[in-house]
Order: C-alpha cells, then sequence, then structure tokens
C-alpha cells in the first residue's frame, strides 16, 4: 500500500510539472536557457579539471599515498581514513558536488566503509571560493570583503559538521567489527610510498584507458549536474509562476520573524532552498541589513540547495552510501554557518568597514579585480572548454564500440 500511495504521489507531481511546462512554455524555455548558460560558461569548466585531476590521482595510487599521511589526522579529527583529506580539501577547492565524487569513488576502491563514506559526504561538499567571493560577494553584493565573512563561516562550520559527524555510526561499526586499530595511525612515509605502489600495481588498465575512463567519468558525472542545474532552474520559476512559492514563504516569514530578519527575506530564502545562485542573488536585491543577507545567504549555502542535494543523491545512488545522513548534515552545516555569521560579523566585516577606500592596501583593490576578470574568463572561454570535451568524449565513445 505504501509502495502504490508513493506511485501515485510521484505520476501525480510529474503530471503536474508536465501541464505547467505546457501552460508556460515561453517562461520555462527562458528559466532552462539560464541554467544552461550556468552549467555551460562556468560549472562545466570550473569542475572538469578537478574530476579528471581526482580520477588520475586515485587511479595511480597518489590518494591512497595522502591517505596515509594523513591518518594521523584525519582519523582523531573526523573519525574518516587519510584519504578522507583528498575529498575534503578537493571538495572545498572545486565546489559542489567534487566532495560526493571521490567519496563515492574511494567506497567503490573499497578505500573506505560504508560508513566513513557517509561521514566523509556530510562535510566534504561545500562552495567554491570562486562561487563565494567571485559570484556571491562581488557578482551579487559588489563587496569583496563580505566573501571574506562567508568564506571563512562557510569552511570553519563545513569542519565542525565534520567533527559532529565522527560519532555517526559508531554502533553499526561495533557491530560489524571495521573500527580501525589505532597501530594504523603510525605516521610512516616508507608505508605509504609501498600502498601507492602496490594500488597502482593492482589497476590492470593501460595509461591510454585510465586517461580515457578520467575524461568519460568526469564528463558523464558533469552532464547529469547540467541537468539538475537546468530541472531546478525550470522547477523554481514554475513554482513562482503558479503561485507556489510565495504561498510556501508564508511558513517562512514567520519562522524569519522569530530572528528579527524581515519578513521580506521569505520567498529569496524559498528559493534559496531550491537552488543557491537564485536564491543568493535573490537576497541581495532586498533591501536588508548586510548581517541579515549574510545569515542567510550562509544558510543556504550550508544546505547546498534541492538542487545540490539531488546531484549527490544521483552520484551516491551508483553505491550503497546512504543520503540521509548527508541530508541531515546539511541543516547543521546551514545552522552552524548561519551562527558562525552572527559570531564574526564584528571582526571581520564591521571592523574592516572602518578603513577608507583610500587606507585600503593595493593587493586587496588587485585581488577584487582579479576575481572579476577570473569570471569574466570562464564566461568567455568556458563555451569552448564545454565543446572541445564534449566531442572529445563522444570520439572516445566511438572509439570503444568500434574496438
Amino acid at each position: 500500500m505504501k509502495q502504490v500511495f508513493k506511485t501515485i504521489i510521484l505520476a501525480s507531481i510529474t503530471t503536474f510539472v508536465a501541464f505547467s511546462l505546457i501552460a508556460f512554455p515561453n517562461d520555462s524555455f527562458e528559466a532552462s536557457i539560464r541554467g544552461l548558460n550556468i552549467w555551460w560558461e562556468v560549472v562545466f569548466p570550473s569542475l572538469l579539471p578537478f574530476f579528471i585531476t581526482s580520477e588520475l590521482l586515485i587511479g595511480f595510487g597518489v590518494v591512497r599515498f595522502i591517505g596515509v599521511l594523513f591518518e594521523p589526522i584525519m582519523r582523531p579529527l573526523f573519525n574518516v581514513p587519510g584519504v578522507g583529506s583528498f575529498g575534503w580539501v578537493m571538495g572545498m577547492a572545486s565546489g559542489y558536488p567534487t566532495g560526493a565524487k571521490i567519496a563515492a569513488r574511494l567506497r567503490e576502491e573499497e578505500q573506505i566503509t560504508r560508513v566513513e563514506a557517509e561521514r566523509l559526504v556530510s562535510f566534504t561538499n561545500a562552495s567554491s571560493p570562486l562561487f563565494i567571493i567571485g559570484a556571491v560577494s562581488i557578482g551579487f553584493f559588489h563587496d569583496a570583503k563580505l566573501g571574506v565573512l562567508l568564506a571563512v563561516c562557510h569552511y570553519g562550520s563545513n569542519a565542525l559538521v565534520g567533527l559532529c559527524m565522527r560519532f555517526y555510526g559508531r554502533a553499526e561499526e561495533k557491530r560489524n567489527a571495521t573500527r580501525h586499530k589505532k597501530t594504523e595511525k603510525k605516521f610512516s612515509i616508507k608505508r605509504a610510498f609501498c600502498e601507492m605502489h602496490e594500488m597502482r600495481i593492482s589497476d590492470d588498465r593501460a595509461l591510454g584507458q585510465i586517461l580515457g575512463d578520467a575524461v568519460i567519468n568526469s564528463i558523464k558525472t558533469l552532464v547529469m549536474v547540467g541537468g539538475f542545474i537546468i530541472l531546478f532552474s525550470v522547477l523554481t520559476k514554475l513554482f513562482f509562476l503558479i503561485g507556489l512559492s510565495p504561498l510556501i514563504a508564508i511558513i517562512f516569514q514567520f519562522i524569519l520573524s522569530i530572528f528579527s530578519i524581515p519578513i521580506d527575506m521569505a520567498l529569496p530564502l524559498f528559493s534559496g532552498l531550491f537552488e543557491i545562485t537564485i536564491g543568493a542573488q535573490m537576497i541581495s536585491q532586498k533591501t536588508a541589513t548586510v548581517l541579515s543577507q549574510a545569515v542567510l545567504v550562509s544558510f543556504i549555502m550550508g544546505f547546498n540547495g534541492l538542487s545540490v542535494q539531488a546531484q549527490v543523491a544521483s552520484i551516491l545512488s551508483g553505491t550503497d552510501i546512504r543520503f540521509k545522513p548527508y541530508f541531515l548534515a546539511r541543516f547543521l552545516h546551514g545552522a552552524l554557518a548561519s551562527i558562525l555569521t552572527v559570531v564574526l560579523y564584528i571582526p571581520l566585516y564591521l571592523n574592516k568597514q572602518t578603513f577608507e577606500l583610500n587606507d585600503m592596501p593595493v593587493f586587496n583593490q588587485d585581488a577584487e579585480n582579479s576575481w572579476v576578470v577570473l569570471m569574466t574568463i570562464m564566461q568567455n572561454i568556458g563555451p569552448v572548454i564545454t565543446l572541445l570535451f564534449l566531442a572529445l568524449t563522444a570520439v572516445l565513445l566511438y572509439r570503444r564500440s568500434r574496438a
């Protein structure tokens, strides 16, 4: 009976969305183009190098080498193997959903257990510095100093989530007797090299095949990511057109009033829970204190947005990693990021405002200009990079089908 009810609900929602697309074809088309442009110009070219590099580093055993070296740090702090440090750093550097991608690959390689993978996924999916500083702070708020506050709160709360999640799944580990022994925590460069070598020779693929697999697997994941970006861009627009967003925003108005945040932020907050970029842009356009805006942006970035969560769910679906721990950790990340924003607002933002523009160091102004230039370059050459690698993937798949 439960499955029948689930079937009816899913069929009804899909049918409703289909009729909404028919009712608002022009708006749906514009929303899909907007999502496509985001993926085409920025997401694909910015994430592709990280995805390919991570695939190669795992295949050549370098990640295993890093894991042995960082075991004494990652195990006591986050209760995950040292290889988790690779996923954590790459996740922060490149943004969502790199952390989930790496955790899934490590699980497929059986370098981590299911519980360890679930811990790792919960705190390795973060916004990239390019998005926080370049897109949100400079692009939407036109304030580079706000990016420092948002970045510190986002990555700091991300680490706190990892510390909290270290206690997750201990009972299951005890039942399955998968706890690591303390003897495995010893630092040893020699053992790290040995395990890296063993990992590399255990992969019997030729070098060309390893490179080809890295490109193909990365682009398959990015195409999936692009599909979700377009889908949620359209859904967000449709919810607004049919009046569902303003209706649900009433609930958020009550929540915001409790925290003394302007209630007209309710609709941007609801939109941000679906898609971070849209929500952050809408928040920046509202008249409110910078603190209120920063708190809400910190929350939606920590929550990741349902669009990113759907991408993560799709990546994890090919493994035995459960989605629920990651989903619950998103609320924790959002809450901690908001609290840190309130605590650090004065020292990291207001105190910075006491300096006159002419008193600011030249390198600060140059840094802000550098982010603007970087975003411009991404928008100009991003589509070319996307086309080239899509064509390369088509050639590789064609050659393999003919082999």
